[in-house]
């Protein structure tokens, strides 16, 4: 019960991101593809990563993540940051381009999350917020 439920939430999660993404993806010069969309969003939750690490966390190539990253630079999604500690490295952040985009795609989350604080009460909200973190913070290691 348990599983297919939580599969059953994150498959309409995830389907609504699609649907969204491909609704913004347009196919014009300068416009994101779906593909860079996505990849966009694995930068996002990496949290301003190098190349290398994008490249590692994809299982893809460095030339390939290079390429990728390099069309989202000229698109102004992204920007190349020189890393504090060695300035031979840099790492990729996010632009103000891209938060404004990405509004547009987290809505839907924020819509569902004022229904649940509408819905269920702030002892129910606060166990799950609990519970959430417990989730993210130790059960998915894989996603470091």
């Amino acid at each position: 019960m348990l599983e297919k439920k939580f599969i059953e939430v994150y498959d309409k999660f995830k389907i609504q991101f699609f649907r969204k993404v491909f609704e913004k993806v347009r196919e014009r010069d300068g416009s994101l593809s779906a593909m860079e969309a996505l990849s966009l969003d694995i930068i996002r939750a990496l949290g301003e990563p190098t190349v290398g690490q994008f490249a590692d966390f994809l299982n893809i190539s460095q030339s390939n993540a290079t390429y990728k990253v390099n069309n989202l630079i000229k698109k102004g999604y992204l920007v190349r940051q020189n890393s504090a500690t060695d300035r031979r490295e840099y790492h990729l952040v996010l632009s103000d381009k891209f938060y404004r985009y990405s509004e547009l795609l987290t809505s839907y989350e924020l819509t569902v999350v004022d229904r649940m604080k509408k819905r269920f009460s702030g002892e129910e909200i606060e166990k799950l917020n609990e519970m959430l973190t417990v989730i993210s913070d130790e059960l998915m290691p894989e996603c470091e």
